[in-house]
């Protein structure tokens, strides 16, 4: 398919046609949801699953794709569905306009093959993280904090949110104290999406060990933790 022409040698024709029966969902339509679903629905992921109880306001216009202001005030969710299909009409989008939450943390994991963790706050990454071990999919993780990324893949049986996070009460992230850039989301979203597609098709990637990219530095580190 001349669509996705760009995307060979790097991806087979037949690594193609198995990203169009994949199903991933994405926790947060913001700066780093917004970016991942762009990178999914443009490699040819068959299905997403898009959650995000917000709406656009204009403090989000600095760093989230999907904002702008024609669409202030509107369910990012809508917009992230709108995206897609002038982007990939090939993809199937759900959009869901809810919190995720324990009580539907299960049920929005429901048939997908990875769950992508957009959020911005830690109460909601240990939900996911937990529903998801007990589904056994794997949870692809990134943070942003000013100039710095973190990108981790949770698998099946791991709790790495729980080390990497030991003040669950804390209600946001780093990102409330240092800020968020856009160009720091766009590097972390895209280095999520890449651990994705590597999932999605069973290619090797991020083992037990967090990924962090120091963009005023202009460095990338990986550490593990226990």
């Amino acid at each position: 398919m001349e669509r996705y022409l760009r995307n060979h040698d790097a991806i087979s024709e037949e690594e193609q046609a198995f990203l169009a029966t994949k199903r991933v969902l994405v926790v947060g339509c913001g700066g780093l949801g917004g970016m991942v679903i762009e990178c999914l629905a443009r490699i040819g992921v068959g299905y997403l699953r898009v959650v995000d109880g917000d709406v656009f306001e204009e403090s989000n216009l600095n760093r989230q794709l999907l904002s702008s202001t024609m669409n202030l005030g509107r369910p990012k969710t809508l917009a992230a569905q709108q995206r897609v299909m002038a982007v990939n009409p090939l993809v199937e989008v759900d959009a869901v306009q809810a919190e995720l939450t324990v009580e539907n943390a299960r049920e929005l994991l429901g048939e997908c093959d990875v769950a992508v963790d957009c959020l911005d706050n830690i109460p909601a990454r240990l939900v996911l993280q937990e529903a998801a071990k007990e589904a056994g999919i794997p949870v692809v993780h990134g943070a942003v904090a000013g100039w710095l990324g973190r990108i981790c893949v949770i698998r099946p049986g791991e709790d790495l949110l729980t080390l990497l996070y030991p003040e669950p009460d804390e209600m946001r992230g780093e990102e409330r104290l240092a800020g968020t850039l856009s160009f720091t989301a766009a590097l972390t979203a895209s280095w999520q999406s890449a651990e994705t597609v590597k999932l999605l098709l069973g290619k090797s990637g991020l083992q037990a060990e967090i990924l962090e990219v120091d963009l005023m530095a202009a460095s990338v580190s990986k550490f593990t933790i226990s």
